[in-house]
Order: structure tokens, then sequence, then C-alpha cells
């Protein structure tokens, strides 16, 4: 099960299969389940859901630290950038709808504070969307006071996108040759107010509980689950060798944005680009969704940021987890046609500020998609079959 599912996660999303028929879309291979526009032939859409996670409990204990309420910056990104991202990899839409919705316990969180800081950064990121040429309709959304039901605050939201059908990314043309181009999670883009954080916005359940001290969960009992414990030995306020801000606040640093980069590189290499993928739950085996009979093959990852070998050191994750767990410096791929592969990592860099590189190669696998791992903390394959016992 491993160090994550010990603490109630599951990466590997056991039973989500039982929604499979009823909601599949027209591509099988795709990142997003596309569904036809019943009212515009030749269009689809997506509708995506996706949130924050458990990232909003660490930017509270950071408030509760830190006393300062700008801890909850970072959230509105989060939720924005997981759901835009996923939406980006199967193409540029002809339209986007955004709405939120935020559920508080206000008897422990400061809601009118949170939910002005919620605005504020929502209209921002939209604007600079807007400005990029990504046309987004902020549609408002939901607030709802739980506090029966939810200890601190849960922010998420919905992406509804239109695409013309025959300009969709749909995971098919991904073949043996293609190049894989990594794109960093972490730095500072030309489009960023602030540095976006190498986590983005998972695996933070397992790196809160392996990096925050006991004590943490004792003084706030908000923030746990009765038998989860917290087992670091850090502060929020930590500032440790190596990382340019306290502990908590590169915990929380900003998912970054994606979309700019996806529609730039679509635009600038057209059908060149075979798959975009957005390594958010299921980190570097996010791929294997995609595509058909292909064997990903990551040979040449980047140096691995700090966070991540800090909590591989004191969460005690195996290595192989910590690449299922977490993005590892890798934040979003795109499986491209070989003419461009140095092409595509040059326009990234020079247009965005991002690091991209290639980080590897597609081969043909037989069955099912398969991924194949060579890292400076070992070689680990994922997506083969568990061997029978004999």
């Amino acid at each position: 099960m491993g160090r994550y599912g010990d603490l109630g996660v599951d990466v590997h999303k056991k039973g989500i299969s039982a929604f499979r028929d009823s909601v599949s879309g027209i591509y099988k291979h795709s990142f997003c389940d596309i569904h036809p526009d019943p009212d515009i032939e030749g269009n689809g859409y997506v509708q995506k859901p996706d949130g924050a996670g458990s990232k909003p409990v660490q930017n509270y204990l950071n408030w509760k630290v830190t006393g300062d309420i700008m801890a909850f910056e970072g959230i509105a990104q989060d939720t924005l950038g997981m759901n835009i991202g996923d939406g980006f990899c199967v193409g540029i839409p002809t339209f986007c709808i955004f709405d939120d919705y935020v559920a508080i316990n206000k008897l422990h969180v400061p809601k009118e504070e949170v939910l002005q800081i919620l605005h504020d950064e929502w209209k921002e990121l939209i604007e600079m969307l807007n400005s990029y040429g990504i046309n987004v309709t902020w549609s408002g959304g939901e607030t709802a006071d739980l506090p029966d039901q939810l200890r601190t605050l849960d922010v998420s939201g919905s992406l509804h996108a239109r695409y013309k059908l025959d300009s969709v990314i749909t995971g098919e043309d991904i073949s043996p040759g293609d190049s894989i181009i990594g794109i960093a999670s972490g730095g500072q883009a030309v489009y960023e107010r602030r540095p976006a954080g190498p986590l983005m916005a998972n695996g933070l359940t397992l790196t809160r509980h392996s990096l925050m001290h006991p004590i943490y969960a004792i003084r706030y009992p908000e923030i746990r689950e009765p038998g989860k414990e917290y087992t670091g030995i850090f502060s929020p306020k930590t500032r440790l060798m190596g990382f340019q801000r306290p502990l908590g606040e590169e915990i929380t640093a900003p998912t970054r944005i994606f979309a700019p980069v996806f529609k730039g590189v679509r635009e600038e290499f057209g059908d060149a680009v075979h798959g975009i993928v957005f390594n958010t739950g299921g980190g570097n085996c996010k791929g294997l969704r995609v595509g058909k009979g292909i064997r990903y093959v990551k040979d040449d990852m980047p140096e691995l940021s700090p966070i991540f070998k800090l909590i591989q050191k004191h969460g005690k994750v195996p290595w192989r987890e910590m690449y299922n767990d977490f993005n590892m410096d890798v934040g979003a791929e795109m499986y491209v046609d070989r003419a461009v592969t140095d092409e595509v990592p040059q326009y990234i860099r020079e247009t965005f500020g991002i690091d991209a590189s290639r980080i590897g190669s597609c081969a043909k696998a037989h069955g099912r998609n398969k991924l194949r791992l060579e890292t400076e903390h070992g070689n680990f394959n994922y997506g083969y079959a568990p061997k029978k016992k004999s």
C-alpha cells in the first residue's frame, strides 16, 4: 500500500472503474474524456472538476503559526491551475467557463478574509489568461458553511471547455520514436507574479505528515485525522539550506498554470504535438493513461528539488513510490515528433522562462502502456502486470 496509502490516500484511484462505462468520452486514449456537443455538430466538450486537495490544510497551519492572513494566498491558483491544466492537455478550447466551490468551517477559518483573497487571486489570474488569448469566463460559484462536515476548508472548481473535434489531441498519434519533453513544475514563468512550487497540488497529505512536527497536531487538532500521526521535525517557519523560502511557504507555493505554455506550443508546432500530460495525481505515472501500446522510457530526468529529497528522507518513502506519488520536478510532459525534439523545449524556455528539456522517448509496448524510469535513485518499471506467485 505504501506510506501514502497508510495515510488513507489511494494514488491508484481504485474503484473509479465503476464509472468508466457510464462516463467515457469519444476517444479512449485522450488525457480527458471528450464528449460530443449535443448542439453543434463537429464540436466536443470537456467538463472537468478538480481542486487544491489537502493543500489548504497546510495553508491553514501556516496562518496559525505565523499569523499572516496571506498564508491563504495560492489556493485559488492551485484550484484554477488544476482544472485548466487538465483541459488544455487535449487542445485549445474555443471557450472555457470556470466556476468555484468553497467550503469553510468558519469556526476555525476567517471566512470573509479568505474569500477576499480567493476572489482577488482568481480575478488576477483570469485577466492574465485573457491577455494570452485564453478566453476564460469566471461564472462565479458556491460558498458553503459546513462546520459539522469540514474541519478547515476545501476549495475546488470545475472547468467547462468546448473544442473543435478536428483539432483535439486524442493521444492516438503518440508513436514509437516520439520524444518526451519534460516541463518544470517549479520556478517563475514570465507570466507568474511569484514562483510556482515544485509540489503543485499533489502529495500534500504525505508531505505534511512527513515534515510537520507532531506538536502542531496537538495544538490544532482540526488538522489531524485520529490515528494518522505527524512524524516530522519541522515548523512552517523553518528555513533550510537550499530553500529560498520558509518550509511552510515552499510546501504551499502555487501550482503552475500551464495553459499559456500548452497553447503556445500547440500553435507553434501544430500536429507535431502528439500528446500532453499534466502530472498531477499519479505523478510520473500519469502518462500511462494516454496513447495506446506505448512504452514510455524516461531516461534523462532533471535534478531533484530539495523538497522531494526532504520528503523522501523524513517520510521514509521508497523512491519508487516517490516517483508515483509526485511529479518530481516534471509538472507536465509533451510527446512530440522527434524532428522537433530540440525546438520545443527551446521555445518554452525562451518564450515563457520555464525550464524544459527532453527527458525520454517512446517505444512500442505489447498490450497496455508501460513506463520505465531510469533515475539517479534507481530504475523503476510501472504498468506491468504483477508476477504470479508460484
